[in-house]
Protein backbone atom coordinates (compact mmCIF):
# COMPACT_ATOMS: atom_id res chain seq x y z
CA UNK A 1 0.00 0.00 0.00
CA UNK A 2 1.10 3.83 -0.52
CA UNK A 3 0.49 4.43 3.00
CA UNK A 4 3.39 1.39 3.93
CA UNK A 5 5.60 2.87 1.18
CA UNK A 6 5.38 6.61 3.10
CA UNK A 7 5.46 5.00 6.87
CA UNK A 8 7.48 2.39 6.86
CA UNK A 9 8.09 2.19 10.70
CA UNK A 10 6.62 3.63 13.96
CA UNK A 11 8.04 3.49 17.11
CA UNK A 12 5.54 4.61 20.08
CA UNK A 13 5.75 3.89 24.02
CA UNK A 14 3.50 1.64 25.65
CA UNK A 15 0.84 3.69 26.58
CA UNK A 16 -2.70 2.75 25.86
CA UNK A 17 -3.90 5.47 23.48
CA UNK A 18 -1.14 3.38 21.02
CA UNK A 19 -2.50 -0.03 21.63
CA UNK A 20 -4.37 -0.20 18.30
CA UNK A 21 -0.93 0.96 15.93
CA UNK A 22 -0.13 -3.18 15.56
CA UNK A 23 -3.33 -3.57 13.66
CA UNK A 24 -1.13 -1.35 11.22
CA UNK A 25 1.37 -4.27 10.68
CA UNK A 26 -0.87 -5.49 8.03
CA UNK A 27 -0.47 -2.91 5.84
CA UNK A 28 3.38 -3.85 6.07
CA UNK A 29 4.36 -0.98 8.57
CA UNK A 30 6.66 -2.64 11.41
CA UNK A 31 5.47 -1.06 14.71
CA UNK A 32 7.87 -1.27 17.70
CA UNK A 33 7.23 -0.45 21.34
CA UNK A 34 9.98 1.18 23.57
CA UNK A 35 10.36 -0.23 27.04
CA UNK A 36 8.79 1.73 29.57
CA UNK A 37 11.38 4.41 31.68
CA UNK A 38 13.44 3.74 28.10
CA UNK A 39 13.14 7.35 26.88
CA UNK A 40 17.07 6.77 25.44
CA UNK A 41 14.88 4.44 23.05
CA UNK A 42 13.19 7.51 21.18
CA UNK A 43 15.68 10.16 21.39
CA UNK A 44 14.23 12.11 18.53
CA UNK A 45 10.93 11.75 20.11
CA UNK A 46 12.31 13.18 22.98
CA UNK A 47 13.44 16.19 21.50
CA UNK A 48 10.05 17.03 19.43
CA UNK A 49 8.49 17.01 22.49
CA UNK A 50 10.96 19.55 24.01
CA UNK A 51 10.29 21.57 21.08
CA UNK A 52 6.18 20.89 21.34
CA UNK A 53 6.91 21.90 24.91
CA UNK A 54 7.60 25.56 24.06
CA UNK A 55 3.75 25.80 22.81
CA UNK A 56 2.25 23.47 25.41
CA UNK A 57 4.13 23.33 28.67
CA UNK A 58 4.61 20.20 31.16
CA UNK A 59 1.80 19.45 33.20
CA UNK A 60 -0.55 21.81 30.94
CA UNK A 61 -3.82 19.55 29.30
CA UNK A 62 -3.70 19.81 25.55
CA UNK A 63 -7.36 19.66 25.29
CA UNK A 64 -6.82 23.28 26.97
CA UNK A 65 -5.70 24.24 23.12
CA UNK A 66 -7.88 23.71 19.97
CA UNK A 67 -7.72 21.70 17.05
CA UNK A 68 -6.64 24.91 14.91
CA UNK A 69 -3.92 25.68 17.13
CA UNK A 70 -2.69 22.39 17.74
CA UNK A 71 -2.21 22.41 14.05
CA UNK A 72 -0.34 25.62 14.08
CA UNK A 73 2.02 24.42 16.98
CA UNK A 74 2.76 21.61 14.38
CA UNK A 75 3.71 23.47 12.12
CA UNK A 76 5.39 25.96 13.43
CA UNK A 77 7.62 22.94 14.75
CA UNK A 78 7.98 20.86 11.90
CA UNK A 79 9.52 23.91 9.86
CA UNK A 80 12.14 24.19 12.58
CA UNK A 81 15.80 23.08 10.76
CA UNK A 82 17.27 20.46 12.82
CA UNK A 83 20.89 19.46 13.26
CA UNK A 84 20.15 16.32 13.15
CA UNK A 85 18.85 16.57 9.56
CA UNK A 86 21.60 18.55 8.00
CA UNK A 87 19.77 22.11 9.04
CA UNK A 88 17.07 20.63 6.68
CA UNK A 89 13.58 21.07 7.71
CA UNK A 90 10.99 17.53 8.54
CA UNK A 91 8.36 19.71 6.70
CA UNK A 92 11.04 20.00 3.75
CA UNK A 93 12.58 16.38 3.88
CA UNK A 94 8.87 14.79 4.14
CA UNK A 95 7.90 16.99 1.43
CA UNK A 96 10.69 15.91 -0.70
CA UNK A 97 10.24 11.87 0.17
CA UNK A 98 6.40 12.48 -0.96
CA UNK A 99 7.56 13.97 -4.23
CA UNK A 100 9.66 10.81 -4.80
CA UNK A 101 7.20 8.01 -3.76
CA UNK A 102 4.35 9.87 -5.89
CA UNK A 103 6.84 9.70 -8.65
CA UNK A 104 6.88 6.01 -8.85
Amino acid sequence: SQFATVFKTITADNGTEFAELSQLERYGIMVYFAHPYSSYERTQNERHNRIFRKYVPKGKSIENYSAEQILWFAEDTNSLPRKSLGYDTPDDLFEAYLDTVYAA
